[in-house]
């Protein structure tokens, strides 16, 4: 079964072959990364994250935070052990084209984002703003990651200036894999608990998401089908809500470089700096 998963969670990072760098990527180097340590604040444990400033930092200057959560089976370590697969090359490019500081928290390692996962993120955002100079906050997250980034935004809306989810879910209550899991996060079965799987769930709060958001989904995704997140963008589209849902119909459960581009690009408010032909669902 781990072997399934694992193979689940790399098939999340599907690949375009990819383009050659002007110059090495910043995140490619593992001695710019820095690992720390906390002591959560919800039950006293310690927990970690990883985190990559930007080259040439200048502590005196003001920065964009990126907030990056990894899939199922993966920790705050997935992004650099799998930063030559598409969607994290892009991730990592656009950090050091537009000079973010990159921090990856484990939030619990298995437990989607339930409340100790959160709570771990939001202390996390406080002493990230108390050590540095920070302007906008941006979310990123594929499979479990992108289910993540969804409960966030719509349990802290004003906290976030956009977000890109990729091949999430965003109805906890309809979602049926992983339950032992999500029940270890969430802290029960959703027959037990249902309001807090409904609060988790973005598709029930659509007015809260106010910030830019973009979404993947693949067709041919059984691990975290897309029917819930193709309804959430046409509610928001109906709203007039600033919202891009790339859908592949050939692809499974993964998200290709190109689109990661245009979904980081959307969610940052950036202008486009590669050709991207991303296909949106009719």
């Amino acid at each position: 079964m781990k072997k399934i998963f694992l193979l689940i969670m790399i098939a999340l990072f599907l690949a375009t072959p990819l383009p050659a760098q002007d110059k090495p990527i910043w995140g490619f180097d593992k001695s710019h990364w820095q690992e720390v340590a906390f002591t959560a604040k919800y039950d006293n444990t310690e927990q970690l994250y990883s985190m990559l400033l930007p080259e040439n930092f200048n502590p005196d200057q003001r920065y964009n935070l990126l907030l990056v959560f990894h899939g199922m089976y993966g920790d705050r370590w997935q992004l650099y052990n799998l930063r030559t697969e598409g969607p994290c090359q892009a991730i990592l490019e656009i950090a050091q084209e537009n000079q973010l500081i990159v921090v990856t928290p484990d939030y619990r390692i298995d437990q989607w984002m339930g409340p100790a996962g959160e709570a771990d993120t939001l202390q996390i955002m406080v002493d990230i703003k108390r050590k540095y100079l920070i302007n906008k906050v941006f979310l990123v997250g594929g499979s479990m990651g992108g289910s993540s980034v969804l409960t966030l935004i719509v349990r802290h809306p004003y906290l976030f200036d956009g977000a890109f989810s990729m091949n999430g879910t965003a109805n906890h209550l309809e979602y049926e894999n992983y339950q032992d899991y999500i029940q270890k996060g969430f802290g029960g079965a959703k027959a037990d608990i249902p309001l807090e799987y409904k609060d988790r769930s973005a598709e029930y709060w659509p007015e809260r998401i106010i910030m830019p958001l973009s979404l993947t989904g693949g067709g041919q995704d059984t691990a975290v089908p897309p029917q819930s997140i193709a309804r959430l963008a046409n509610i928001l589209e109906k709203m007039k809500r600033k919202v891009l849902y790339i859908y592949r119909e050939e692809v499974g459960h993964g998200t290709l470089y190109e689109d990661a581009r245009a979904g980081m690009e959307f969610a940052l408010g950036l202008e486009p700096k590669k050709e991207n032909t991303p296909k949106n669902q009719p």
